[in-house]
């Protein structure tokens, strides 16, 4: 029997989402970093979606001033409990207020940002940011890019399947990925099994497929000017991006990489 969960396996145990997606040289904290450098921003960093903190306590250990957002209470206790010297706290990255002005840079990390499924979520998203930050400052996110999937099936096709050992029990996962045309989604059915004796368990999400242009047409609206969108290198990408590797100019894998900067607020 497979149990349909409305629960998230990985987002309910940090733990488990940490050993199944290690980051031991903390890439994705590093890339945003250098990015935060290399647009000159200043030390007080929101980092909305933080997830296990991992990031945001690179951030901190650069010497930033730094907080972490997120909607789960599993994950912000493991942040709290492993990930310390940022300060956590719960939001919703749909619509957040957490200050005018209080930050110089928003930090959206792993599609994060994808979790915006529709036009109000996303336009919510983007007001918060812009009554976040001081002007000036800056929001760098990485994700999926939508773009990828015009005329493109290898990410479809096959399930992906991946296999860990944790706490001495293996699991594995099979996923699949689909498109949703109509709502422009790219949702993905989970099933993990485990040799512990527990049914499998099938989960549903969803990101939302966002193209370069669109996603410039978005930020322009909310003030934003675009500074770097390209499809790597990045933290995620094959190879993935090394310290001093110069942003990309193309817009056509599988990750997009943005950069903006706040130029004007109501």
């Amino acid at each position: 029997m497979t149990v349909h969960a409305d629960s998230n396996l990985l987002t309910d145990n940090p733990a488990l989402y940490e050993a199944r997606f290690p980051d031991p040289d903390r890439l994705a904290g590093r890339w945003a970093e250098d990015r935060l450098r290399r647009h000159d921003a200043g030390p007080r960093v929101l980092d909305i979606g933080c997830g296990t903190g991992r990031d945001a306590a690179h951030l901190h250990r650069a010497g930033r001033t730094v907080t972490g957002a997120d909607l789960s209470e599993a994950m912000l206790g493991h942040a709290r409990a492993h990930h310390r010297g940022p300060s956590y706290l719960r939001a919703d990255l749909h619509g957040f207020d957490l200050g005018r002005a209080a930050f110089d840079s928003v930090v959206c990390l792993d599609s994060s940002l994808l979790y915006c499924h529709t036009n109000d979520q996303l336009d919510g998203f983007l007001a918060s940011c812009r009554h976040a930050l001081t002007p000036g400052g800056l929001l760098v996110a990485e994700m999926r890019n939508g773009a990828y999937l015009l005329g493109r099936t290898d990410l479809l096709d096959t399930p992906k399947v991946d296999a860990f050992t944790w706490q001495g029990v293996n699991y594995r996962s099979a996923t699949n990925l689909y498109v949703d045309h109509g709502a422009q989604l790219l949702r993905r059915i989970r099933v993990w099994t485990a040799d512990d004796g527990t049914p499998p368990v099938e989960q549903h999400s969803a990101w939302r497929l966002l193209f370069p242009q669109e996603l410039r047409h978005f930020l322009g609206a909310h003030g934003f000017e675009v500074l770097e969108l390209h499809d790597g290198p990045g933290p995620r990408t094959q190879p993935p991006w090394r310290e001093g590797d110069a942003p990309g100019v193309t817009a056509d894998g599988d990750r997009l990489h943005l950069v903006a900067r706040l130029t004007s607020t109501p």
